[in-house]
């Protein structure tokens, strides 16, 4: 039996190649060349079982699939156990990278189907509470006020509108990429934040927050 191994990131629990099994080694082709020279050779290294290297693409992405998970799951244990599942997919099945493809993208893809299969899961059984502001321990250190009410009304947004504002003004990914991940049009991530300002600014006039410039 295999030794489950932890890298030196958390959420890297995978199983170490045994000795003489290799992976698959990327070739440089059509689409590539946005691919970081740095960001492949951690790749290829990977797929060879280096799980130093992997940990070090865990390290990189790490907050951002978590975003991603949070998302869709709403609730902290659920994301960081789906946060852990993904890289152990993505792990699996890192030989089936399309290098025509941004890592990040393919990461995220992978990240959302296992959330997505994890809240499926959940609904067939007993419902857990959706994550309030104050279990957040990112609220022990962001004691205002108001970012704390933003947070409440993005956890309150639906899910087609939550996950593009996560992804996009929380961790900076551009709309091309969120439309990859999600599988619409960017016209469609475009008129979905459109929509969740809307509703984030209608919630915070209603909090009391900020004030209805109308009003």
């Amino acid at each position: 039996m295999k030794a489950g191994v932890w890298s030196a990131a958390p959420w890297t629990t995978v199983q170490e190649k045994p000795a003489g099994e290799k992976g698959c080694i990327l070739r440089a082709g059509k689409g590539a060349a946005a691919l970081p020279a740095e960001e492949l050779e951690l790749i290829q290294r990977s797929l060879n079982g280096d799980l130093e290297a992997w940990g070090k693409i865990v390290t990189r992405y790490k907050e951002a699939v978590f975003a991603v998970t949070l998302s869709i799951l709403r609730n902290w244990a659920d994301a960081e156990d789906a946060t852990q599942d993904a890289f152990i997919r993505a792990y699996e099945n890192l030989r089936h990278y399309d290098l025509s493809r941004k890592f990040s993208t393919w990461l995220f893809t992978v990240a959302a189907n296992v959330a997505k299969n994890a809240l499926r899961k959940r609904k067939r059984q007993k419902e857990p509470p959706l994550v309030e502001a104050e279990d957040d321990p990112a609220e022990e250190v962001h004691q205002d006020l108001r970012l704390a009410a933003v947070r409440r009304a993005v956890a309150d947004l639906p899910e087609v509108y939550r996950m593009p504002v996560m992804l996009y003004y929380w961790h900076g990914l551009p709309v091309e990429e969120i439309a990859q991940v999600l599988g619409i049009p960017s016209g469609t991530v475009k008129t979905r934040l459109y929509r969740a300002r809307a509703l984030i600014r209608a919630k915070l006039v209603e909090e009391g927050v900020i004030r209805d410039a109308v009003g």
